[in-house]
Parts: C-alpha cells; sequence; structure tokens
C-alpha cells in the first residue's frame, strides 16, 4: 500500500491527469506530471512537472527516479517506455494493460478470446486487403487506424460509393482495422475499478451522445433495462479481471436494436463518460483510479442522484458562465488558453437533483 504523503507520476498532461492530481491532492498525495506539453492543464495544480518527449529514457529514468508509482491519464504514448519505467517503479494499470489497450486489433483480438462480442473486423496491411475485406463486411463499413485514433480522428465511414484506394491512403498508416457497420440503437459505457487484493467496483451504465465523433453529452444513467445493465456490468468486470487490472478501465459497448452488446473500445484510465462521477457519486472515477493505483481499499461508487454532463468544445466554453446562474449545474474549466475547435475546454455536470 502507496500511503497519503508519497508522490504519485503522472504520466500525460491533459485534463485527465489533471483531475487526477486534484483528487490525489484531495487524499494526501504530491503529483509529478510527466508531459511534452508545457503550462499543461495537469501542470497548473500539481506539485511537479517534466516536460520530455515520451521516448526520452534519461528523463523517464529521472522522473521514476522521483516519484513512488506511476500511472497515466492516456494510451498514446510508446508501450516500451512504460515498461521500461515499470522496469524502475510500480505501474498502474501495467505495461501489458497499456499495450493491449493501445492497438485497436489487439484489443478486440483480446476482447474475443475472453468470449465477449464486437462487431466484426479485419486486419488491414494494404489496400487489396481492404477491397477484399469490405466483400466480408459490406458497406457501409469503418476504416480506422490501429493506433494513435480518439475523438474521430484517424478513421474514415467506408459507403458503396466511396473510394477505397483513396480511403487507405488518406489514413496514413501501415496497419488499420475494418469494422463491420452496426446498427445500434444507443451506445453506453461501464467504468469499472479493480484494486490491489482483486476486489472489483462498476460504475453505472451510461448512455453517451455523441457529435462530430466527440462525445458531447453523457447520460447517467443510462435509459435501458436492469438485466441489460447487469450484463454489461458483468462483461466490464470480466475484461478487467482477463486483463488482471490494477486501476480503471472504461468499457464502451453498443446496444444494437436487438438488444445485444458489442464491445467496442477499452481505454485503461479514466473517461470522458465518467466524469460526471465528480459529483454525483459518493466516489469519484478519479479518486477511485488514485485508490487503486495506490493500493489503498476501493471506494463506494453509489450514485447519488442521476445526471447529465455536457462536453464544452470549443466555443462552447464562452458560454461556460451560464451554468454559474444553474444552482443544480457543476462547472469543471481546464485551464486551456487556446480555444480550438474540437478541443475540449471543459464539462459541466448538471444533477438531478430530488426535493426532500
Amino acid at each position: 500500500m502507496i500511503l497519503p504523503g508519497a508522490t504519485i507520476g503522472i504520466i500525460g498532461g491533459g485534463q485527465l491527469g489533471r483531475m487526477l492530481a486534484i483528487a490525489a491532492a484531495e487524499l494526501g498525495y504530491l503529483t509529478h506530471i510527466y508531459t511534452p506539453e508545457q503550462h499543461s492543464p495537469a501542470s497548473q495544480v500539481s506539485w511537479k512537472t517534466t516536460v520530455a518527449d515520451y521516448s526520452d529514457s534519461k528523463a523517464l529514468q529521472v522522473f521514476a527516479g522521483s516519484v513512488d508509482v506511476i500511472t497515466f491519464e492516456f494510451e498514446n504514448i510508446p508501450h516500451e517506455s512504460l515498461e521500461m519505467l515499470e522496469s524502475r517503479r510500480p505501474v498502474f494499470p501495467s505495461a501489458h494493460v497499456l499495450k493491449t489497450g493501445r492497438n485497436r486489433i489487439r484489443e478486440k483480438t483480446f476482447i474475443n478470446e475472453t468470449g465477449i462480442a464486437t462487431a466484426e473486423f479485419f486486419k488491414i496491411t494494404h489496400e487489396e486487403e481492404l477491397k477484399r475485406a469490405t466483400g466480408k463486411t459490406g458497406l457501409p463499413a469503418i476504416l480506422k487506424t490501429s493506433e494513435l485514433g480518439y475523438d474521430g480522428k484517424g478513421q474514415v465511414t467506408l459507403r458503396p460509393e466511396s473510394d477505397l484506394a483513396q480511403a487507405w491512403k488518406g489514413l496514413h498508416t501501415q496497419e488499420a482495422v475494418l469494422e463491420k457497420f452496426v446498427d445500434f440503437r444507443m451506445e453506453i459505457s461501464v467504468i469499472v475499478a479493480r484494486g490491489k487484493d482483486g476486489a472489483v467496483s462498476c460504475y453505472v451504465p451510461v448512455q453517451n451522445i455523441h457529435k462530430n465523433h466527440i462525445l458531447d453529452v453523457t447520460m447517467a444513467p443510462a435509459p435501458i433495462e436492469k438485466s441489460l445493465a447487469a450484463e454489461a456490468e458483468a462483461i466490464a468486470v470480466k475484461i478487467a479481471e482477463a486483463l488482471t487490472l490494477r486501476g480503471l478501465l472504461a468499457v464502451e459497448m453498443f446496444v444494437t436494436k436487438d438488444n445485444r452488446l458489442l464491445v467496442n473500445e477499452i481505454a485503461p484510465r479514466p473517461h470522458n463518460s465518467g466524469h460526471w462521477t465528480m459529483d454525483a457519486c459518493v466516489t469519484s472515477q478519479f479518486e477511485q483510479a488514485i485508490r487503486a493505483v495506490c493500493g489503498l481499499p476501493l471506494g463506494n461508487p453509489q450514485r447519488l442522484c442521476d445526471a447529465e454532463m455536457k462536453n464544452l468544445i470549443g466555443d462552447d466554453v464562452n458560454s461556460a458562465r451560464n451554468y454559474l446562474t444553474d444552482t443544480n449545474a457543476r462547472l469543471h474549466l481546464y485551464g486551456k488558453k487556446e480555444i480550438r475547435p474540437g478541443r475540449k475546454m471543459g464539462h459541466v455536470n448538471i444533477l438531478k437533483i430530488q426535493p426532500v
């Protein structure tokens, strides 16, 4: 057990790292951020920051020597760097979990081998493979880079009229995955924590609504049957246990029109769809992640009230002050100076509080 007063190293300086650092501070920990970004959101609330490339072995070694345990806020870091850190300090989730989750082909293959369904998919390494695979999936279908894609980046929807050669060239990658199109009823996600002792704890499944491939609104809880919610939680737990996870895992799923669940993606870290837990649960996803990483007992994920999380993307942040007049709204801004289209600037949690 790594007790309060210790220093937690966080790889990544974005808003997830920021909220992890705040949760850590509330539990009495110091945080040291490692990021290539100057003046990052996480650095604003942390004890110390190292600004260096994720592949800088010397900087990584010095960083490891200054902390007691290491975690990360996103997957797009070289797993080799995490393996090197793991040889010097405890790293949770492990480099193995990162390696599995950061590559869509490894991720989906692992999920299927665990006995859990995904959309049908094919590994693509050249244009001819893409042509053959679309003959099996039919069109429309989704072509994605195997790594480094997020928020709609690194993917394209293929339709019957699409130029497959141009679509393949446009991804600028050597490896991709083609996924059969799923005509789903809704998208949901479950966030599960797994502790040092193997204890697991799930947050209620939530519905995620996207705009321009970026999460726009999360509704907690998802409007699904109790039996389907229980099945979704069981799937998340099964994946966490199969990974021997220690930390937090978000499992995104499609609910098909005939009420089947297909896993879309996993993310071994705090997740945008869990931001509502900051104000509507006994223990937030960020505190839960810190507890798991440090070997503390897991907190209570119980929902105190229903909630709606609204992302503030790009110019949306200019209207953030309007939420300050809503007594049931909790505003969270990330300290980002430059507003850009598609950039997550903050979020607001609107609590559905019932009168006493």
